[in-house]
């Protein structure tokens, strides 16, 4: 790409997620496409049932080459504005990880407003865990926690003093599932970069989904990365239970997920009436109050009382290690089999003493989309 793209003049118009898949040339810089090479498809050529609303292919490439992308479009009668979608090109524009999607191209051509992205085949977790029909089976509970790790690996990668974004918009419809269910987060629109220097927070209107936020960013408008846990919290809660986070279909008393299980959680006895019936004892005990524990933790009121992100993924690669015998620590007292003593009654061989009990990376940002006079990674909204 040659110099960065001036962005436009301010717009009021908005940005709401119309997907759709095709192909691009395989790339490794960001993109600028141009619209008017945009075409619309016949929308039953698409096979995956999320994505079947509209579906549109960037026919810069040779018939049947190239990679697949899922197209999202700028809508006139949106709510969210244009400052959103430049949020996403200049935040995804620069980072590079395994489990944040890649954000291949962008179109910008009078009020015409496109990103391309990587295309996610198996759609959002939200999907998962919350619709029903034969496209979407309940997930096990390895995969729940494979999902859990990857999305905390995402989130702890833009706390990190590498990327210091505060994403703010932590939700299961924005955590997407590649082939083999690995997470990636997506939708950057309300992402804030981090407090500077000796600053705490960050001071910004109150924005993001009901039910998600943290309780002192919606009393005072400071946001911090312990927002963004507590939100981590909520859909490690909406996992472990099977429930949506706000669900006015629920009986009087059980409306607010948060609000209805936080009394079971630290109870060994009660948890069970939190855990989703779906699960059907695929999980350990140990393992389920360890998650219920960690959803505490993360849900705490008091936001300094929260764990870090990193803290968060130590927890779940413990519990994923103790739930894959192969990735389990060999037994360094245990003695290989054929050193072992025969037991002269049963035959079998006994051990004495034996108890019966992703790295991310920054791109340049030289090529990526910004205003004249600014900072390549700006603010998605002004405070």
């Amino acid at each position: 790409m040659g110099a960065p793209t001036p962005a436009p003049q301010e717009c009021s118009q908005g940005v709401v997620v119309k997907m759709g898949v095709g192909l691009v040339p395989a790339a490794v810089e960001l993109l600028r496409l141009p619209c008017l090479q945009v075409q619309r498809l016949n929308v039953r050529s698409c096979s995956q049932p999320m994505l079947r609303s509209s579906v549109i292919m960037i026919s810069a490439c040779k018939p049947g080459t190239g990679i697949p992308v899922a197209v999202k479009r700028l809508n006139l009668e949106g709510l969210q504005g244009h400052r959103e979608w430049l949020a996403e090109v200049n935040y995804l524009g620069q980072f590079c990880h395994t489990n944040l999607v890649k954000l291949i191209g962008y179109c910008l051509e009078d009020e015409h407003r496109l990103l391309v992205y990587e295309c996610m085949p198996r759609g959002s977790l939200e999907n998962h865990l919350f619709r029903r029909g034969s496209h979407f089976q309940p997930l096990s509970w390895n995969l729940r926690m494979k999902v859990a790790l990857g999305a905390a690996k995402g989130l702890a990668y833009l706390h990190s003093a590498e990327a210091k974004v505060i994403y703010r918009d932590f939700k299961t419809s924005n955590i997407l599932l590649d082939t083999d269910y690995t997470a990636k987060l997506s939708d950057f629109g309300l992402a804030k970069d981090g407090p500077v220097g000796e600053k705490s927070h960050v001071s910004t209107r109150v924005m993001g989904t009901h039910g998600y936020a943290a309780p002192e960013y919606l009393s005072t408008g400071h946001l911090t990365a312990k927002s963004d846990i507590y939100s981590f919290g909520v859909v490690l809660l909406e996992m472990l239970s099977g429930r949506r986070a706000i669900d006015k279909n629920r009986p009087q008393g059980e409306h607010n997920l948060v609000e209805w299980a936080r009394p079971y959680l630290t109870h060994k006895r009660k948890i069970f009436r939190v855990l989703d019936t779906r699960l059907e004892g695929q999980y350990s005990l140990n393992g389920a109050q360890t998650i219920a524990a960690l959803a505490v933790e993360c849900l705490s009121f008091e936001a300094k009382m929260r764990p870090s992100m990193d803290a968060v993924v130590s927890i779940l690669e413990g519990i994923q290690d103790s739930s894959d015998p192969a990735r389990r620590p060999a037994d360094p007292t245990r003695r290989p089999a054929a050193e072992r003593p025969q037991d002269p009654k049963s035959g079998s061989k006994t051990a004495p003493g034996a108890s019966n009990s992703g790295k991310g990376r920054r791109k340049s940002s030289g090529d990526l989309l910004k205003e004249p006079g600014r900072d390549p990674k700006p603010s998605a909204y002004s405070s």
